[in-house]
């Protein structure tokens, strides 16, 4: 089978939403290559200029459904294309992780996320490096650690772009954090931590008392809006690339510090994950492939440069192996 046996405006509007989606995150690489070329190697850079020039993608028999195969990526925590597809991945882990400690270890969870306020671009490294200790100082609060079994923290850092705002051109550094906790917290007064006690308890850990919110909520069952929150990206492209300097300190800020960390529970299951001992709770891939689908980037969009059949050998291979992914925007 040849591509001239397919018709190619039925491929492109089937799967419109991924290879939108590529196209959008790879039209990005000219500018991230270019302020991300004076901070590293010249080898690296050359990968990242290659990032995602060649796509390779799984399709069933009515080109309805495209899914991602394999893929010329650079492995950069900044890439646009490399940051969502990690995103992605997170997503998926953590509500497994989340999955298995409900059902074998009878937990519930709680979603935090702790703030303080903004910064300038000279105090975020040290901003940061301060946030990491007054976490571990609230973790160690006997209240706090008698109630948390584990824990998963994301550091998120976005930027004030908006001029009108008093606190423009300002960092925000704050982590997303779920809190694995007995079913038991949420009946007994004397386990119980309300928000104004939350809120202490962060200021007093940061020593800032000028905080004036946190948000703390009980984790739905099935319920991932929160999920996708903690999994999503470190720092978004929208804030890092609007200009050359801005790029600059996030990545000089973020550069070799630990953004999602793992204890306790979620440490043990987090090992328990990789190796594949929680592969039970992985959704199963019902879409029965048929096509192997190749995409080059040329002149600005992804040329569909070669279409074929599977072999039977590869049907066996992906058809019923495979696992759903969990798309991030």
């Amino acid at each position: 089978m040849n591509n001239n046996s397919i018709n190619s405006e039925l491929l492109k509007d089937k799967n419109e939403k991924l290879i939108d989606k590529c196209t959008n995150k790879k039209k990005k690489n000219p500018k991230f290559s270019s302020y991300i070329e004076p901070l590293v190697s010249k080898k690296l850079t050359e990968r990242i200029k290659e990032c995602g020039d060649f796509l390779q993608m799984l399709s069933d028999l009515a080109l309805e459904n495209l899914k991602l195969h394999k893929a010329s990526f650079c492995g950069n925590r900044f890439c646009p294309m490399c940051s969502w597809r990690v995103a992605c991945k997170d997503s998926l882990e953590i509500s497994i992780l989340m999955e298995h400690l409900r059902k074998e270890e009878n937990k519930e969870f709680i979603f935090l996320t702790l703030t303080t306020p903004n910064v300038k671009d000279s105090e975020l490294d040290s901003s940061i490096k301060g946030y990491n200790k007054a976490f571990e100082r609230l973790m160690k609060r006997k209240e706090v650690k008698n109630i948390v079994k584990g824990y998963i923290r994301k550091l998120e850092v976005t930027y004030n772009l908006d001029e009108t705002s008093k606190s423009y051109d300002t960092y925000h550094p704050h982590f997303h954090v779920v809190l694995a906790v007995s079913r038991s917290y949420f009946t007994q007064s004397s386990q119980y931590i309300n928000h104004d006690r939350w809120m202490n308890l962060w200021r007093e850990a940061t020593g800032d008392f000028s905080i004036t919110q946190v948000d703390v909520r009980k984790a739905k069952a099935n319920d991932y809006k929160e999920v996708y929150e903690l999994a999503k990206y470190s720092a978004k492209d929208t804030d890092y690339l609007i200009n050359r300097e801005v790029f600059r300190v996030f990545y000089n800020a973020l550069k070799g510090k630990q953004v999602l960390v793992f204890s306790g529970l979620f440490k043990e299951a987090h090992k328990m994950f990789q190796n594949g001992k929680l592969d039970m709770y992985k959704q199963a891939d019902a879409i029965e492939y048929a096509y192997m689908l190749n995409y080059n980037w040329l002149k600005n969009k992804y040329d569909n440069s070669n279409i074929r059949e599977l072999t039977d050998e590869e049907k066996q291979k992906f058809n019923k192996n495979l696992i759903e992914d969990i798309d991030m925007e």
